[in-house]
């Protein structure tokens, strides 16, 4: 929850005056165009950034006190390829999260690993180095590096950008059951059509634009507000220019 809040990112003021609430049980897409401050936001949630005025509070607590019930979903383009890791030893540093630095996996914790790979269909490739996964499969192990925390906000940045369409879906079918476990999902995106089906929108723009049900917040003059000259009209629905990526919204 935010109220009021204004974060600084390299210098600069990245986000202002931010007022916005993040749902339990509810997948919640952070919408807008490069630098809106869609990661930012992530950041600030996951108290890697501070707020520097206004308010924000992440499950009643401030960021810092909030952190070990956040789970950070990285995205695979970040990590590097040659981290000498195994798919399994990624997804038990997601227990080492929750443990914290000096809490010992306990029986339960490599059973929550085992379901996470499972759920991930990472089987197969848990003894796997990440440098011989494919783009897909390296941000499942990532995805479930997340989900093995078992927290109860799972923070997802452009979590299928680019992936194959099977990864694309097993990581969607796992934000749909972490939110019908109750659980507040957030996700960055930059597709209008993803975030058409989210059940909460927020359209950034270095500010809330708008933010709500997405069929209230993905107008055409909320989105020609958040892309200005990035928005063309196509057989009555609307593209956005963006990154030289073109998303169709109807």
């Amino acid at each position: 929850m935010a109220r009021g809040a204004w974060v600084d990112r390299g210098g600069h003021v990245a986000l202002r005056d931010v007022d916005v609430d993040l749902p339990a049980g509810a997948i919640t897409a952070l919408i807008g165009a490069n630098g809106s401050g869609k990661s930012t936001l992530l950041h600030a949630i996951a108290a890697l950034l501070p707020c520097q005025q206004g308010e924000l509070r992440v499950l009643g607590e401030p960021p810092s006190e909030a952190r070990r019930r956040v789970a950070y979903v990285l995205q695979s383009t970040t990590v590097p390829r040659q981290l000498p890791m195994t798919v399994r030893e990624v997804v038990a540093l997601g227990r080492a999260a929750a443990r914290g630095a000096f809490g010992r996996l306990r029986a339960d914790d490599h059973a929550r690993i085992d379901d996470a790979i499972d759920r991930l269909e990472l089987g197969p490739l848990a003894r796997h180095h990440l440098g011989e996964l494919s783009g897909g499969q390296r941000q499942r192990a990532l995805v479930a590096q997340g989900v093995a925390q078992a927290a109860d906000l799972l923070l997802l940045d452009e979590p299928v950008s680019g992936l194959d369409l099977p990864s694309q879906q097993r990581i969607r079918e796992v934000m749909d059951a972490e939110r019908a476990a109750g659980r507040a999902v957030v996700v960055a995106t930059h597709d209008l059509g993803e975030a058409a089906g989210s059940d909460h929108a927020v359209l950034l723009a270095g500010r809330v634009v708008a933010a709500g049900p997405p069929v209230e917040v993905l107008t055409a003059a909320h989105l020609t507000e958040a892309y200005g000259g990035r928005l063309l009209r196509l057989d009555g629905g609307l593209v956005v220019l963006d990154e030289g990526s073109h998303h169709h919204h109807g």
